[in-house]
């Protein structure tokens, strides 16, 4: 495993697993898969409906020896509707079963975010969560929320991979130590068409490994985190296992040439408003 230290100097794994689109049952399973296989880093949020579910995973694995609390880095994401609720991180913490959550993120820039990164900040200081980030907000939102708040968030979540390296955000993140780390690294799920080019066969079959493992591990030499998630116990095996070889400056050059500045997502103030209206059914979750 390689690791990014944090501006409020913490670390984290470069590599993670996501648990978006899983169902609680699939949660519990790849999480502690996952951890069988030498992964660190948790991802999961509020939206997702199943932080009981990646609690569950994590405590097999700690109950079966596989590995310890402290070595495990859990992320989560509180959801806009709750950004003005005094009680979402207690109730966050809560449903994960854990005592603190490694980095607590905003989920996006909608509703009131900055009584709800004003919430994250005071979890910080009281010791309930070790780091603070963003998730989706744009160069705009970012220096608005720096402006209006004291701790620069550590961390920010955002679509990023070959077609979308994010260059000019990352230009912006450098001013502040702030790392990022990407949601679709491999271009999305049922999304094919960043696996499919031929340079990442040729650099996959060059190293050893697949389209995808040459992928992640051009976004942890970019200093991209990535946290791809999988149900699938050998696509999550495979995931992780990028860290025994590098690509060649010619190599990144290579995939540098893929830059399409094109996100695959297209977001939209409307469905932000939207996005802060929903009320994730966070109690009913198994």
């Amino acid at each position: 495993m390689e690791y990014f230290k944090l501006n409020d100097g913490n670390k984290i794994p470069a590599m993670g697993i996501g648990t978006f689109l899983l169902t609680p049952d699939q949660a519990e399973e790849s999480v502690y898969n996952a951890l069988k296989d030498g992964y660190e880093l948790i991802d999961t949020a509020n939206a997702y409906v199943n932080e009981k579910a990646v609690g569950r995973g994590i405590r097999r694995a700690i109950d079966d020896g596989i590995t310890t609390r402290e070595k495990i880095y859990l992320e989560t994401k509180i959801w806009p509707s709750f950004y003005e609720d005094e009680n979402a991180v207690d109730k966050t913490i809560e449903r994960l079963g854990v005592d603190y959550i490694d980095m607590l993120i905003l989920h996006q820039p909608a509703g009131n975010y900055v009584a709800g990164y004003k919430m994250l900040e005071k979890a910080k200081k009281e010791g309930k969560v070790k780091s603070i980030g963003i998730s989706n907000f744009s160069i705009e939102q970012i220096k608005d929320l720096l402006s209006k708040t004291e701790i620069v968030p550590s961390l920010i979540q955002v679509e990023a991979h070959p077609y979308y390296p994010q260059t000019e955000l990352k230009e912006f993140l450098a001013q502040y130590n702030i790392v990022l780390q990407a949601w679709y690294p491999l271009g999305g799920k049922g999304n094919d068409s960043v696996l499919s080019e031929e340079a990442f066969a040729k650099l996959g079959e060059k190293n050893g490994k697949s389209a995808a493992q040459a992928i992640l591990r051009w976004h942890v030499q970019e200093r991209n985190i990535v946290i791809p998630g999988s149900s699938n116990p050998e696509h999550i095996r495979q995931n992780i296992d990028i860290f025994d070889f590098e690509l060649s400056d010619e190599d990144m050059k290579e995939v540098e040439k893929l830059n399409k500045n094109t996100p695959f997502y297209i977001s939209t103030q409307d469905k932000l408003d939207g996005y802060a209206k929903w009320v994730p059914d966070v109690d009913g979750q198994k």
